[in-house]
């Protein structure tokens, strides 16, 4: 004969498994993202600042997105990050299981490109970025160069990872408002092939190198004094940089300065992370969320601290995706005119 359970046992069964233990991995199995890997792909070369962040991101992301699923981090350099933008834009999935970490240098690439682009980087998901940071120009120690005056009366050779990166964006934003004399060597694939073309003497320096970059991938060049900071880009100056001159303060004309407000906007939300357009809110939501509770883990605010050499200070995916909106919305004067020095060099 088949036992029915009577209404008020059934009533009591339910909350008891709704209340146990086993109810939360039960939600949790509701998760979208259970037993779906979750991949951080890198737009950048293995071991620059960019991959060590994605690599300690993805030993913390995971188990704050519903499902607690494996994440992994996969490298695909090329064109400073601009081959990444475009597999998120035409390739990869919008489910929130494939996340680009980038450079600044992408976010800014499809407003200020001479090439036909079919995107804004607004069009994209926002995650949020790790850090506030500013760049500097740089020269090895050796170097003659070893202000910006000094880059103004003698050629400066730097090296720059692709069109699209601030390696080369920065220096000719430089020539054309300060009158440097920056010369690109281009090419190079990233963060550790540029950190070797300064020490063979290919160039003597790097311009659009972050602060936590360089704390990160070379913290023994930080410590012996291995660099010469001739300029910084950004907003405001870097409280541990303070005697560097800022970019900004420099520029003599209005016009100049707008221009210069595009190019270092972006080292606000630096060590961004981008999902591909068109994802679902509740994704959206989820992915962000994750980011910002990683971010607020001692154990990673720790380990982050311990290898960049300062806590992160992130911007969440919301704020990241007003700025990026902002930017898009620069006057077309200010952009055609930063186009012009970026495909004339002047």
């Amino acid at each position: 004969m088949r036992h029915v359970m009577s209404a008020p046992l059934r009533v009591l069964a339910f909350a008891a498994v709704a209340g146990a233990p086993a109810g939360a991995a039960f939600a949790q199995s509701e998760g979208y993202f259970k037993g779906k890997p979750v991949i951080i792909a890198v737009g950048g070369t293995a071991g620059g600042g960019i991959d060590i962040g994605a690599r300690m991101m993805s030993r913390y992301i995971g188990k704050h997105l519903p499902g607690e699923p494996n994440v992994q981090v996969q490298l695909m350099p090329g064109a400073g990050g601009v081959r990444l933008v475009e597999y998120l834009y035409s390739v990869a999935p919008r489910d929130g299981t494939y996340i680009g970490a980038f450079a600044t240098g992408p976010l800014i690439e499809p407003l200020i490109s001479t090439r036909e682009v079919k995107y804004k980087i607004s069009d994209f998901t926002a995650v949020g970025a790790l850090e506030n940071d500013v760049s500097f120009c740089t020269t090895w120690h050796t170097s003659p160069i070893k202000t910006i005056e000094d880059a103004k009366a003698k050629e400066v050779t730097v090296a720059g990872t692709g069109a699209a990166s601030s390696t080369d964006i920065f220096p000719l934003a430089l020539n054309a408002t300060l009158g440097t004399k920056f010369r690109i060597i281009s090419g190079y694939v990233g963060t550790q092939e540029t950190i070797m073309a300064i020490e063979r003497g290919e160039t003597d320096g790097r311009c659009g190198w972050g602060w936590s970059s360089l704390k990160s991938s070379k913290p023994d060049w930080m410590r012996d004094k291995k660099l010469n900071f001739i300029v910084q880009l950004g907003l405001k100056k870097h409280p541990e940089a303070m005697d560097v001159p800022l970019a900004l303060d420099l520029i003599p004309d209005e016009a100049g300065k707008q221009m210069m407000r595009v190019l270092v906007a972006p080292q606000a939300i630096t060590r961004p992370y981008l999902a591909p357009p068109g994802m679902p809110a509740e994704r959206t939501k989820e992915v962000r969320a994750a980011f910002m509770a990683a971010l607020n883990e001692p154990a990673l605010r720790a380990e982050f601290s311990k290898i960049m050499g300062e806590e992160p200070s992130p911007t969440n995916g919301a704020d990241m995706q007003k700025l990026l909106e902002e930017m898009y919305n620069t006057p077309p004067a200010v952009v055609a005119r930063l186009k012009e020095v970026l495909k004339t060099g002047k």
